[in-house]
């Protein structure tokens, strides 16, 4: 049996002074006066249940301390995958949206290359058939002398009118002729018309579709 001071006994049971008097005044700790000092009575069994106790504490702390942290480097590492997973995806899709983009711009640059190309040989037929449809008086000279030197058949541009008389067809078919030149004179550039005349290139056209 040891016998304590109030603070001994509250450093050994690792418990305040207070807790100390309390224990004395519910009975659960025996105690003694000696001038005007009061003791604690404490068995030596008692003191090393204290001690087992906190060593005990210490390892269930020091236990759940471990599993603790554990579980931290576990979650941790969890997250660490799921970051990986995601800058992963993050990075597949920017990747796809690129290549998505680079094909879209090559679409809309082939649509407009086809467009322009469209453009520029409508304009260019367009430019053709007004210079060949445009009256000129000196290409009409240039024309009627020609057709004043050179034989019918070695003549490059030749009236229409001219080329018929120079056949032997009939007055019938001559206007049929000319009718069938003057319908077709819009859409069929072997057709060339200056002013009011109608113009055949032999060297240069085939007119075996008409009814020549």
């Amino acid at each position: 049996m040891l016998k304590l001071t109030i603070s001994d006994a509250a450093e050994k049971l690792g418990v305040s002074k207070e807790a100390i008097h309390n224990r004395i005044r519910r009975g659960s700790l025996q105690s003694v006066v000696e001038n005007g000092v009061k003791f604690v009575m404490l068995s030596q069994q008692s003191s090393s249940g204290v001690k087992a106790t906190k060593q005990s504490d210490k390892k269930i702390a020091a236990h759940t301390d471990e599993r603790y942290y554990k579980f931290l480097e576990e979650q941790n590492s969890k997250l660490q995958q799921k970051v990986e997973t995601l800058q992963n995806e993050t990075r597949s899709l920017r990747d796809q949206k690129e290549q998505m983009l680079i094909k879209e711009r090559e679409k809309i640059e082939q649509i407009y290359k086809e467009k322009d190309e469209q453009l520029k040989n409508i304009i260019n037929a367009i430019s053709s058939k007004f210079i060949l449809n445009a009256p000129d008086e000196s290409f009409e000279a240039e024309i009627e002398h020609i057709e004043k030197d050179e034989p019918v058949d070695e003549r490059r541009l030749t009236s229409l009118s001219k080329y018929l008389k120079s056949r032997d067809f009939s007055k019938k078919k001559r206007i049929k002729i000319k009718e069938e030149f003057k319908s077709r004179a819009k859409d069929d550039s072997r057709v060339i018309v200056v002013g009011k005349k109608y113009y055949i290139d032999l060297k240069k056209y085939d007119y075996s579709d008409f009814s020549l």
